[in-house]
């Protein structure tokens, strides 16, 4: 190890221990290391040129701020409440209905946002005041919120399934497509869960009088939002439009929605999301841009080759790489950020996933249901932080709820990770037509 990448690893650990913003202490980290290494990277100038370069060069990235944008336009557009109620007419009628419609909610959400944070801010705050006017325990409230979040980047579209592809070259749609199973699997085992736990805590269900007109009429007036991942994977796979430009037809079909069929947008809360969506925007390509200058030290100091071998000596065989791959990636979400690891970490194993033969749409998915446990899972879950945020309660109820919910989520990924076929049916099916 030089003594710029000792110097490197030291401030960038010394950045996290005193709760530095994370991309703030990796620049910090980055900048240190152009300044000390005396090799071809020796100016600080390579610190913004790899942050710069590496953003204007991936095409696929301007999807991102178009998924986050469409996002904030549901919230803002009074989507997210009829989402919510046209759930509760499917399942709130099941003990602890509200958990149920949580779930599913968050399930139907996730078609049209991409991101586990839009989720948890948008809807998690509504779900959580229903559930504890209707006598949930608060802890509970907010976990469920935050484990039903995490869907987001499973089903499509996905806002890390764009920086996945763009890291392994892999289809983004045959990525969104290998996605749909796991995320309604996430979505069933939650369910489960919420049903033992209310049963166990009788969680109420809810008294629904609704007639079929009213239903069907409901459901009529929900359809403009239900089929968004309909018109987006049926575009994207079919070669119909880029990802790229399915980010800008879902922000364009988020607006027309919004404004002309439900009319619950106007001028004060366009500029409202404008604003949101370009910080949003903002905070993001810092942390992306600042993961390209990291990930070009890993590289530059050989980790990735250092890396492959140890992990090429230490798995006999792919079931035994996948383990070692799920325990490490399960142990850096729990402090990393996702965005992070996706570009700093994910381009290490890939090349041993090649040399195992590991299909990469399979193994994208497997690491990617990762990091969204990560987000839920303390001491640095992002989501945990969101909805304590948003409901006032305190993280410690939060973290004790959630625990065993981790542990359901663990199961989802266990299957997947040992059955491919979950993830690569509907992919495989897609491609041999």
């Amino acid at each position: 190890m030089s003594l710029a990448f000792g110097v490197f690893i030291f401030v960038f650990v010394l950045a996290f221990c005193i709760r530095v913003p994370i991309a703030v202490g990796m620049m910090s980290a980055c900048v240190i290391y152009f300044m000390i290494e005396p090799g071809p990277a020796a100016n600080v100038e390579m610190a913004a040129s790899q942050f710069v370069t590496q953003m204007h060069t991936k095409f696929v990235m301007i999807a991102i701020p178009l998924f986050i944008f469409a996002a904030k336009v549901m919230n803002e557009g009074g989507v997210t409440d009829l989402i919510f109620n046209w759930a509760l007419t499917l399942v709130g009628r099941l003990k602890g209905g509200l958990g149920h419609v949580n779930v599913v909610a968050s399930l139907i959400f996730s078609g049209m946002s991409g991101a586990a944070t839009a989720d948890a801010a948008g809807l998690g705050l509504m779900e959580i005041r229903a559930m504890q006017k209707r006598g949930y325990d608060d802890g509970f409230a907010c976990a469920i919120t935050a484990a039903s979040a995490t869907i987001g980047p499973i089903f499509p579209p996905s806002i890390p399934m764009i920086l996945y592809a763009t890291m392994s070259g892999v289809s983004v749609g045959g990525l969104f497509l290998g996605g749909v199973v796991p995320g309604v699997l996430l979505a069933l085992f939650l369910m489960m869960y919420v049903a033992w736990v209310s049963h166990r805590r009788n969680y109420p269900k809810e008294s629904i009088k609704i007639t079929i007109g009213q239903w069907l009429l409901m459901t009529l007036r929900a359809m403009p939002a239900l089929i968004t991942p309909i018109i987006l994977l049926t575009g994207i796979y079919s070669g119909i439009f880029t990802p790229t430009e399915g980010g800008a037809i879902a922000a364009v079909w988020a607006l027309f929605v919004s404004v002309f069929i439900y009319r619950s947008m106007g001028l004060a809360r366009f500029w409202t999301v404008l604003s949101e969506s370009a910080t949003t925007t903002a905070i993001v390509a810092v942390k992306i841009g600042v993961a390209f200058a990291f990930s070009f030290i890993i590289t530059y100091e050989q980790v990735s080759q250092h890396l492959t071998t140890w992990l090429l000596d230490m798995s006999t065989s792919r079931i035994m790489l996948l383990i070692l791959v799920n325990i490490m990636f399960l142990a850096l979400g729990m402090v990393i950020d996702t965005l992070v690891m996706l570009i700093v970490f994910v381009p290490l194993v890939i090349p041993v996933a090649i040399a195992f033969d590991i299909n990469l749409v399979h193994f994208g998915v497997v690491l990617i249901l990762n990091m969204m446990i990560g987000l839920s899972t303390p001491p640095v879950g992002g989501l945990l932080f969101i909805v304590s945020a948003v409901s006032g309660v305190p993280l410690g109820k939060i973290i004790k709820e959630i625990i065993p919910i981790i542990f359901v989520m663990i199961a989802v990924l266990v299957l997947i990770t040992f059955v491919p076929e979950l993830v690569l049916y509907i992919p495989e099916a897609a491609a041999n037509r």
